[in-house]
């Protein structure tokens, strides 16, 4: 199973940001939007992520006036990519391994969608399902 087909699934949108964006409208996104993380773009290309995590550290060590600063003061840089043509395999052992959650997913360096480990392990899970159902039915048959 590769990434593109989840993306097939699931859809391309991403939520963006912008590096100038405070950090305080950007916590009101995630809040709003109901997701973990957004891609921080300058013009098309990818600058960072902002995830969650990333805001109440922010806070933490700064208090609320982490919230005015611009999110770029607070996003990770290095960021982690997938391929459309990666396996779930690969995705989530690298996910795990940098124990992040989001992976923004490129093609010729444009950004074309964006995985999170829920949706991989979604996936795993229905492809062990659906190899369980075939073993099954295979013994049933012999």
């Amino acid at each position: 199973m590769l990434v593109s087909q989840i993306l097939k699934t699931k859809g391309d949108s991403v939520f963006t940001v912008k590096p100038a964006d405070s950090v305080g409208a950007v916590a009101d996104l995630l809040h709003s939007r109901g997701v973990g993380a957004f891609v921080v773009l300058d013009a098309e290309r990818v600058v960072g992520i902002v995830s969650e995590r990333d805001i109440v550290r922010a806070v933490a060590s700064h208090g609320g006036a982490a919230l005015e600063r611009p999110v770029s003061d607070f996003m990770t840089a290095n960021v982690l990519f997938a391929e459309p043509g990666d396996t779930i395999d690969s995705a989530l052992g690298r996910m795990t391994d940098r124990r992040i959650r989001h992976l923004p997913v490129c093609r010729n360096e444009r950004l074309v969608g964006i995985v999170s480990i829920g949706d991989l392990v979604k996936w795993k899970i229905s492809e062990v399902e659906a190899e369980a159902d075939g073993l099954k039915a295979y013994i049933a048959a012999s």
